[in-house]
């Protein structure tokens, strides 16, 4: 099911059954009334909540969507799916264009990792991927999305959960869960480790600053706690 509910009155605005279950779902960065959702199918639907209705359908030829990430003014976006072939990454990131639905390029990851999480840079034209190599890799969000080969994130474990990754609102730190409970921060210009909090007994999947006070960071696990930091 697909549920969209108005914070300020409770009321359901969208609730319909979906032909599978969703993993993931983002609003369009500029147009409030758009948002996107994947999951176990290899369709992405966007839907606009003025006329509760999908209005396009991103296709590709993969079996889940693991995230997805829109890219500055909306006017392109990324998946993270599960499809890693043989000998290479082909179709584990794939660039849209929004409004045509067209494949912009599928060759962009080529380490044989899935990568289950995005973030996009407040500041600078770049995106990272969380990778299942346990490192998070570091890219242009202009195309042709170039991997910087020089620059990853390292010490943290990922070790198939689905850890997300944040950069702090200035940009100049990323934060990452870990599958050992453990909290990294990393300098983003350096990629080095600034600092670690043993943060849950379980894996922490979630690490999220808070987007007005950056100086507080919210931590969950794969067991359902939350903690929040200062």
């Amino acid at each position: 099911m697909l549920h969209l509910t108005d914070v300020e009155t409770g009321k359901q605005i969208i609730s319909s059954e979906n032909e599978f279950r969703i993993s993931t779902l983002k609003f369009h960065p500029t147009d409030s009334n758009v948002f996107l959702c994947g999951g176990f199918s290899p369709e992405v639907k966007a839907w606009d909540i003025r006329i509760c209705k999908v209005t396009r359908v991103y296709k590709a030829a993969v079996q889940q969507i693991l995230d997805i990430l829109f890219l500055p003014e909306g006017k392109e976006f990324l998946t993270s799916t599960d499809a890693v072939s043989r000998d290479s990454a082909d179709r584990t990131i794939i660039a849209w264009d929004f409004l045509s639905a067209a494949k912009i390029s599928n060759q962009i990851f080529h380490e044989r990792y899935t990568c289950p999480s995005l973030a996009l840079h407040p500041r600078e034209s770049m995106f990272v991927a969380q990778t299942n190599g346990n490192y998070v890799a570091l890219f242009s969000s202009q195309r042709p999305y170039r991997i910087n080969k020089k620059k990853r994130y390292e010490g943290h474990k990922v070790e198939g959960f689905a850890v997300g990754c944040e950069f702090s609102p200035d940009g100049t730190l990323l934060v990452t869960g870990s599958s050992d409970g453990k909290v990294f921060f990393y300098n983003y210009h350096t990629s080095r480790i600034v600092r670690t909090l043993s943060a849950h007994r379980e894996a922490c999947v979630s690490a999220v600053f808070h987007p007005v006070l950056p100086s507080l960071l919210a931590t969950s696990d794969w067991a359902g706690e939350i903690k929040i930091w200062q």
